[in-house]
């Protein structure tokens, strides 16, 4: 009888992390110590809170929701052309972007043909390190598709109707050295949610392992 349980009642070989795109919901994951990592990123250990899916018309995009031990929430995507860069945006407050930007030069985004260029007035404690002097528009009033799901995992719906997703208007605007951005994603309903985004070498992520 032994002799089948062990035949039968195999141990499970312990999930192995070994590169950025595999991660999933209760994964995490630790930053490098690196001075040109923001202080709210700088050696923190993140757990993968949530995986989203942003679809647009030539290609989708998984994001990671991070939740770090201060309750701070991030959003991580890749950013893949020859290389591939990690995409962190931090979501920002109406009084943020009063602060970081004139307000009428920050609404000339949403006019065609959206060629807008801002400069920063000053920064605030959760901008610190998030943000550069000057941004120009390269993207303007892009539609997509977001979804609650894991596109990896589940198939996203291409009907209208349920299960296609909340459709949205994206802008971005990217710094000179295009490691630092601004997104805004605008919604059916007028809802507008604005983030900073930076762009670092998969490096900075020095370990990962998977949650329990």
């Amino acid at each position: 009888m032994s002799f089948f349980k062990r035949m039968f009642n195999k141990p499970v070989e312990e999930r192995k992390l070994t590169n950025v795109k595999d991660l999933t919901q209760g994964d995490i994951l630790v930053m490098s110590d690196s001075f040109g990592l923001p202080e709210n990123l700088r050696t923190k250990e993140f757990q993968v809170s949530a995986v989203n899916s942003y679809e647009f018309e030539h290609n989708t995009q998984t994001e990671w929701v991070l939740t770090g031990n201060n309750d701070l929430e991030l959003y991580l995507t890749l950013d893949e052309d020859d290389r591939t860069y990690l995409k962190f945006s931090l979501k920002i407050l109406h009084q943020d972007v009063e602060s970081l930007f004139d307000l009428e030069q920050f609404s000339a985004i949403f006019d065609e043909p959206g060629n807008a260029q801002i400069e920063r007035q000053n920064d605030t404690g959760t901008t610190s390190g998030w943000s550069d002097e000057i941004y120009r528009q390269s993207v303007f009033a892009k539609v997509g598709f977001f979804h609650r799901k894991d596109h990896r995992k589940n198939t996203l719906s291409p009907y209208e109707g349920k299960d296609s997703g909340e459709q949205f208007e994206l802008y971005s605007l990217y710094n000179e050295d295009q490691d630092k951005g601004i997104d805004i994603e605008v919604w059916q309903d007028g809802d507008t949610e604005v983030f900073l985004t930076l762009f670092k070498a998969t490096t900075d992520i020095v370990d990962m392992y998977p949650g329990s």
